[in-house]
């Protein structure tokens, strides 16, 4: 995600789509699969071809998370949370290590129950935005010389708990989200500072103001095309719902509804709860959740999951911006899809 939304439009000749499809055609051929679609409306085959196939890309993670893509070099990063190493994924290069730690990078404790970073985002800059665990902060990461900073750590001087997740809009101000997932024993860690889990908005010129305080856990965030509505995902098993906000001019909510109600996936034993989510260009929702990926139209109808057989933790858009790249438990996977990405 950058801080200036652009749709990817590259001018490609037909050996250029082979590579920004990530495969050529006989290493397609020999490509790992995973998983299915499930198709639930005539309105999928806009968005994902009727042969489409699930690719694995890597795998041997506890928990893949927080996907973004790197136009400038031509890489997927993206976290194991739990085991604090930021991974690097090239069509040229495979898995590698990015950063480890990734996040929490002090002396032994255990007060973390997920030390490493989370959500990430690029800024207008080309660096690397951090949801910090370990840091219990938003941070920025230098992607040539790795040196981290801290954006923000606290409201009201009270430390954030560890923000999951977070969506840059284009005059650079930061949604991010910020439930209690990181630490061990989660609203009853005895490190906790804050009465809430909360969701939040930093301005560009600094200021912070809080969006929601009144969800359980809150988790995946993202913004529409127009920036006028934010979604948050709430991962919470009694409540697997995702909600949408309209914005006001000021970037707060004017309104607050329930977007989607995800109990009857969860009840019917859907793997996953709601987490990570981007948009195309059109305003669908790609929202994980139980099942696996939710492709939900802006009117709220679910027209498909992409299922690879586990949870999905997140996914984002990359390579040409028709490439959705999936945090799927375990594994790396990536499918193509007919629509384009909203690339950050």
């Amino acid at each position: 995600m950058t801080a200036t939304r652009r749709t990817v439009t590259l001018a490609l000749g037909a050996g250029a789509a082979i590579a920004a499809g990530g495969l050529s055609m006989s290493a397609q051929a020999a490509a790992q699969t995973l998983g299915s679609i499930r198709r639930l409306s005539p309105a999928l085959d806009a968005v994902i071809a009727p042969d489409a196939k699930i690719e694995k890309l890597a795998d041997g993670f506890v928990w893949s998370e927080g996907p973004v893509w790197v136009k400038d070099g031509q890489y997927l990063v993206f976290s194991d949370v739990p085991a604090n190493i930021m991974y690097r994924w090239s069509q040229k290069d495979g898995k590698g290590v990015f950063l480890s730690p990734s996040g929490y990078d002090g002396p032994p404790t255990k007060i973390f129950r997920e030390p490493g970073s989370n959500g990430m985002a690029l800024d207008a800059h080309g660096d690397l935005l951090v949801c910090n665990h370990g840091y219990r902060a938003i941070t920025k990461l230098d992607l040539k010389t790795k040196a981290k900073s801290v954006v923000v750590d606290r409201y009201q001087g009270k430390r954030f708990n560890s923000p999951n997740d977070l969506a840059v809009a284009g005059s650079g101000a930061i949604y991010f989200t910020d439930p209690p997932y990181g630490l061990e024993g989660l609203d009853a860690s005895p490190v906790k500072e804050l009465s809430f889990n909360g969701v939040y908005l930093l301005r560009a010129d600094g200021s912070l103001a809080v969006v929601d305080d009144k969800l359980t856990f809150p988790n995946g965030v993202a913004l529409s095309p127009d920036e006028k509505r934010l979604y948050v995902a709430v991962s919470d098993p009694n409540g697997p719902v995702i909600m949408a906000y309209d914005l006001g001019a000021d970037g707060l909510p004017t309104s607050r509804k329930v977007f989607f109600d995800a109990a009857v996936l969860h009840k019917a034993g859907g793997p996953g709860l709601p987490d990570g989510m981007c948009l195309d260009t059109e305003g669908r929702l790609y929202a994980t959740g139980p099942g696996g990926v939710l492709v939900i139209t802006p009117a709220g109808e679910l027209i498909g999951v992409i299922e690879t057989g586990g949870p999905i933790a997140n996914c984002a858009f990359g390579e040409d911006g028709k490439t959705l790249f999936l945090t799927a438990d375990k594994t790396l996977a990536r499918v193509r899809l007919k629509t384009t990405g909203l690339v950050w």
